[in-house]
């Protein structure tokens, strides 16, 4: 880890605590499961939202070990079901997510298609839990928006085998408009940046919690 890298988190901490959001700092992915068997009680009602970064860090074989009260979308017979599972979420004990960017100054930015993620983020679960790599941390949103439309959206458009412009060029349409084109977009039925949530304080006091990890992890 560089000294750079390291100033970058150390900042991020620093702000996210500062906005009521409690943070950890792991150097490695195999220090999450252990940091997470502390804040989850066994038997607690469990989901998320689609993360690379979740199965990576061993996350999603932890949930499928029996030990918690999983709400699996995976496991959806219909659309219908998995909607239901997803609606099951806002009643969970702990909801676990990455985000699509992390600023220095202690912003969690997220944007989502379905938005079951970003509306779980934003009220219902009584935790919610961020594991996220070094690599998803920005000096702010402008460069928040931009890692989406250049990394995030692009990489996840091509994992889930949408139609869409940023799956088939490498990057957004809208890159390099003036500062309104944070929302503009494709206009594919398949567009995963419907919504934009900027967590910018937690209320609720450590309701929130972001793991951080030293290594490049998700997109």
């Amino acid at each position: 880890m560089s000294e750079l890298n390291m100033t970058q988190i150390n900042k991020a901490i620093e702000h996210l605590r500062r906005h009521n959001i409690e943070t950890y700092y792991v150097e490695t992915k195999e220090e999450v499961i252990p940091i997470l068997k502390t804040l989850m009680k066994e038997g607690e009602t469990v989901t998320h939202g689609g993360s690379e970064t979740l199965k990576q860090c061993g996350v999603i074989d932890l949930l499928n070990s029996g030990a918690y009260n999983y709400l699996d979308r995976s496991k959806a017979s219909s659309p219908e079901e998995a909607a239901q599972i997803m609606r099951g979420a806002y009643n969970a004990d702990t909801y676990l997510s990455s985000a699509n960017a992390v600023t220095e100054g202690g912003q969690l930015f997220n944007v989502d298609g379905n938005s079951n993620r970003v509306s779980a983020i934003c009220f219902g679960p009584k935790q919610v839990i961020f594991i996220c790599g070094y690599n998803k941390i920005v000096k702010g949103l402008d460069e928040a928006v931009v890692r989406l439309k250049t990394i995030a959206s692009p990489m996840n458009t091509k994992r889930l085998g949408c139609d869409t412009y940023c799956s088939r060029e490498g990057e957004c349409l809208a890159l390099g408009r003036d500062a309104s084109y944070m929302c503009d977009g494709c206009r594919s039925p398949q567009r995963i940046c419907c919504n934009y949530v900027v967590t910018a304080f937690q209320r609720d006091k450590d309701r929130m919690k972001v793991i951080l990890v030293g290594e490049e992890l998700g997109y």
